[in-house]
Parts: C-alpha cells; sequence; structure tokens
C-alpha cells in the first residue's frame, strides 16, 4: 500500500499510527516537536503498555510530502493552514479532527474521520494512553451516488460502494480494524456513509465539555461531580442541540445514546443526576483536549464554540450561554490567564 504520513504524533495521531504500523502499513510522523521526534526515532511509537513500534518520524520543517502518500491530518484545527501550505496539488487528505475549519473545508478532501475514543499522549514522547474507549469513524465528508457503506467493525465488510478515495490503493478502513484490535475493545473502527451527523454530535459535546474544563482547570469527571460545574454543562449540552436542529442539522450516534436521548434525559433533573453519578467514574482522570492551551494563549474555541455561535446567527436560535463562554475563554487566552474553578461563577 501508499506510505502514510500522519501529520501530529499527539494522542489520536499516535493511536491510529500504532494500529497502522501493527498491521504492517509503511508510516512517516510528522511533528513539531523536535523532542517528540527524536523519542520516536530512537523509541518507537507505544499505545498503553503495549510494545513499541517502530516508524519513520520527522520534523514538519524537514518534511516534504509524498505525492503518492495518504496524509492523516491529526493536528489542531489551527494549525491547518501551515500543514496545507506544504501540500502538493491532488495530494490525499483525511483529516481527523473535532472541530470545524472553513480553510481546511476549502481545501475539498472527500473523506474524514472522527474519534469518539479519548486517547491522552505524553508531551515529548509518541506514547499514548487510551483513557475512554470508543470508535474511530471513518465517511465521506458529503453523500454521493456511491457512498460509503456501513460496514461492519473494523472495515470487515468493505465493498465496491468504498469511494475511490479509499478504494483506489488501499484498504485503510481494514488496516485500521486489523491493527486496532491489538487494543481489544478500546477502539473500534467504523464506516459510515457520511462523517457529518457524527462529526456535528461531537461537536455538541466538545463545545460543552473543552470551554468549562479547560477555563476551570478541571478533569472531565468533574464536569459532572462538581455541582456548578455540572449545571453549565448540562445547559451548555441543551443549548448546543437546540442550535443544531434549528439549524436542520442531522446529528448521530456516538457513545450509548443519540443525542435526543440525552437531552431527554437532561430534561429529567432527578435521572441525569443518577446518570452522572454512573458515568463519571469512567470521565475521572481525563481531560479535554483544549486543557492547558489557555496559558499558551491558543485554543480551538474558534472551531468549536464559534462555530456554534456562527449556526446560531445563521438560524435564529438564542445561544445565551454559548456567547458568554466564548467572551469568558477568549478573555482567560488574551491574557494568557491561569484556569481556575472560579471563573465558572461569571457563567451562572
Amino acid at each position: 500500500m501508499s506510505a502514510v504520513h500522519i501529520i501530529g504524533a499527539g494522542g489520536i495521531g499516535c493511536a491510529v499510527g500504532y494500529a497502522l504500523r501493527a498491521a504492517g502499513a509503511p508510516v512517516t510522523f510528522v511533528e513539531t516537536n523536535w523532542l517528540k521526534v527524536e523519542a520516536g526515532q530512537h523509541d518507537g511509537v507505544r499505545v498503553d503498555e503495549r510494545p513499541a513500534l517502530s516508524a519513520e518520524f520527522v520534523l514538519f520543517q524537514n518534511w516534504t510530502p509524498d505525492p503518492a502518500a495518504l496524509v492523516l491530518l491529526c493536528t489542531k484545527c489551527y494549525d491547518n493552514a501551515a500543514v496545507l501550505a506544504k501540500l502538493p496539488p491532488g495530494v490525499r487528505l483525511l483529516p481527523i479532527q473535532n472541530g470545524f475549519d472553513p480553510v481546511l473545508d476549502a481545501h475539498g478532501h472527500a473523506v474524514e474521520g472522527i474519534a469518539s475514543f479519548v486517547s491522552e499522549c505524553a508531551g515529548d514522547r509518541p506514547h499514548t494512553r487510551i483513557t475512554r474507549e470508543g470508535e474511530l469513524h471513518i465517511g465521506a465528508r458529503h453523500l454521493t451516488p456511491q457512498p460509503l457503506p456501513l460496514g461492519g467493525k473494523g472495515g470487515q465488510d468493505r465493498r465496491d460502494t468504498d469511494p475511490p478515495h479509499l478504494r483506489e490503493d488501499f484498504s485503510l478502513p481494514s488496516l485500521l480494524g486489523k491493527g486496532a484490535g491489538g487494543f481489544g475493545s478500546a477502539v473500534r473502527v467504523l464506516l459510515v456513509p457520511q462523517i457529518a451527523p457524527i462529526k456535528y454530535t461531537k461537536l455538541m459535546y466538545n463545545a460543552a465539555i473543552s470551554p468549562l474544563a479547560a477555563a476551570a482547570g478541571i478533569d472531565n469527571g468533574a464536569l459532572l461531580s462538581v455541582p456548578a460545574a455540572r449545571k453549565l454543562f448540562f445547559a451548555l449540552l441543551q443549548e448546543n442541540y437546540a442550535i443544531l436542529r434549528a439549524s436542520g442539522i442531522e446529528l448521530g450516534t456516538v457513545g450509548p445514546f443519540h443525542p435526543r436521548t440525552v437531552v431527554w434525559i437532561l430534561r429529567r433533573k432527578w435521572l441525569a443526576r443518577v446518570m452522572a453519578r454512573f458515568f463519571e467514574p469512567s470521565l475521572r482522570g481525563t481531560y479535554c483536549s483544549m486543557a492547558g492551551e489557555i496559558e499558551k494563549g491558543r485554543t480551538e474555541l474558534d472551531n468549536y464554540t464559534g462555530h456554534l455561535l456562527r449556526l446560531a446567527a445563521a438560524s435564529g436560535a438564542p445561544c445565551p450561554l454559548n456567547t458568554a463562554v466564548y467572551a469568558l475563554v477568549s478573555e482567560m487566552t488574551a491574557a494568557r490567564a491561569r484556569p481556575r474553578p472560579e471563573v465558572l461563577a461569571r457563567l451562572t
């Protein structure tokens, strides 16, 4: 098969790259962190306590894209422009990101991936740990006359209806499924006809989790165990759902429940509290993708909350809480303020 270049050796990039290496695919990791590149060149890539696997590692500034390679984009959205500027015309690009980026959308790629599992990578080593089980969804950006099949786990049901982007030279879903099989049940690879319903459902959750947890400097479990944070989290989830519904956007299922069921539960406060106690242990000690970014002066807030605010402006949906969250996190980021739980009082 063609070589795979993974841009960003973070939690998702390392997990996906490890699965591809385990399946025998040639993988090159491209990173801006020279410490991570040196560690990868010396020790390889690892997931949890599984054996390290060798792979190529190269600094981003020294990377020359191979026109024949598949490029998996696993960076933060704010790094997209720099990556896209390096890509030769016609290169095959498959982003695996959560945010919405107009610069990336204009590129015209055919397929995207969305990870519902949570993977947290060491700061200076390509060694990640999967902290929450889930799926890697792969699907077409737009519905076409020949959509992706609703394949089984690991892409084993791949058929000739796969888009040429996936079919022409390799079976990426099957390889990922084969390699991810070594993770046990932690990661499952699923084909979906189109990625948008999954991506918008992830937006509904991410735009509630990330800004609150990042601003307060708390882990994801605290969003369910701390009463003030839980109240804001539940309110944001309901406002996000209302914005997406008012925009006429189809949502998919990520996790055990469809978003409409989640909102039904949230409207029954006693039931929401019971469910929060049930799910909190699985989130304890896990952190949002925006964690630690406020003090660095750059976040993906515009790709999450900003996108929801633009949808709300177009549809006329009320968005008071998202407006307040956007203002708070923007102010903190500009000042590189230290996250602390007390700031959430400004949103109540």
